[in-house]
């Protein structure tokens, strides 16, 4: 039976000794790119494996105090720049009596088996994505830097990440992406289905291109292959686009709260002839105050047709901010309309 989970290490993370670390590359692995990886054999893969960094279980109190002997790795992170690690927000968490916190400092481990502290910039749980920031004390361990890509990845785009899956690592997965626009209760964002091997431990970690760019954050898992103890592998992983985790990463940078545009539309499916179209339901706050009506069916939004619900949301998310004003198209009746709404923030 199928299940969704994010990649969580609620369970005692697996310890090993430093002198084990090796780089395992996972089965069923295939080319990335052609073009760039032929060209530069070990560049991109390299690259991307000194971009990446464990994220250790011990604090760096606990470290300081020799509470734990062994490492012990509980998910993945990615250097940007700057000492910057993006990491998925869950992969850090911790459990505080009843509720699950944010350290203010972690550990990282780097490729080169470097111990690092880095403490909290900020986060986002509506996304699953949080920002640490190494020390500039010890920003000259970790050097090796990478960017999100400009691009949408695309079903059939050739992916690889790099992470530390069941505890081991630097390791390397190889596949594609399936469905970009993929809903799990986990995240309140579409996220981007892959078919890459992926285990309990790769939560965090980068989703790269040919080019060593960010396309996405891991994010989750289907569970099907079992790990050791109650961990888990699949080859269905999922990650946050980098459109959304740029977004997030450059309001933190810049000391702001992460926001996303707001419509204030509860939609709603009818039927119409032989075809199913998105009406407004109830309608609130800047949708109200520009017009829209419940029963509206809504056709467009500056010109681009909406074709159902999940469209919509992926486009305010991504493509506006809160503030802007966009141009709604709706159907009322027989009468076509065309509202001017200025979005709020969520």
């Amino acid at each position: 039976m199928f299940s969704f989970r994010p990649y969580s290490r609620r369970s005692s993370p697996l310890k090993w000794n430093a002198a084990f670390i090796a780089a395992i590359v996972l089965s069923g692995a295939m080319p990335v790119s052609v073009e760039s990886i032929d060209a530069q054999p070990d560049t991109v893969i390299e690259r991307a494996m000194h971009t990446t960094v464990g994220i250790l279980s011990e604090t760096p109190a606990e470290h300081e105090s020799g509470f734990q002997s062994r490492l012990s790795i509980r998910g993945t992170g990615v250097h940007l720049q700057a000492g910057y690690i993006v990491t998925a927000r869950h992969a850090v968490e911790r459990d505080q009596g009843s509720k699950r916190v944010l350290p203010k400092e972690i550990l990282v481990l780097t490729s080169d088996l470097a111990t690092i502290p880095a403490h909290l910039v900020g986060d986002s749980a509506y996304l699953d994505i949080v920002l640490y920031r190494i020390r500039e004390v010890h920003r000259d361990q970790l050097e090796t830097t990478t960017s999100f890509s400009d691009a949408n990845a695309v079903a059939g785009d050739q992916v690889f990440t790099v992470g530390y899956p069941l505890g081991w690592g630097p390791a390397v997965a190889y596949g594609r992406i399936g469905n970009p626009n993929t809903f799990l209760p986990t995240a309140d964002t579409r996220l981007l289905q892959t078919d890459l091997s992926a285990c309990s431990g790769n939560s965090g970690g980068g989703l790269f291109n040919g080019a060593g760019e960010l396309v996405g954050v891991v994010h989750a898992i289907i569970k099907t292959d079992q790990g050791q103890g109650d961990q888990r592998c699949s080859r269905f992983a999922f990650a946050v686009p980098a459109i959304l985790a740029q977004r997030i990463v450059t309001a933190l940078i810049e000391g702001k709260q992460p926001r996303f545009s707001r419509l204030g539309i509860q939609m709603t499916q009818v039927q119409v002839g032989t075809k199913w179209k998105i009406a407004a339901g109830e309608v609130s706050g800047p949708a109200k105050d520009g017009g829209v009506e419940k029963g509206d069916l809504l056709v467009a939004i500056n010109d681009l047709d909406i074709t159902n619900a999940a469209q919509l949301k992926n486009y305010l998310m991504e493509r506006t901010t809160p503030g802007q004003t966009v141009t709604l198209r709706v159907l009322r009746g027989t009468q076509v309309l065309q509202l001017s709404i200025t979005l709020a923030g969520a």
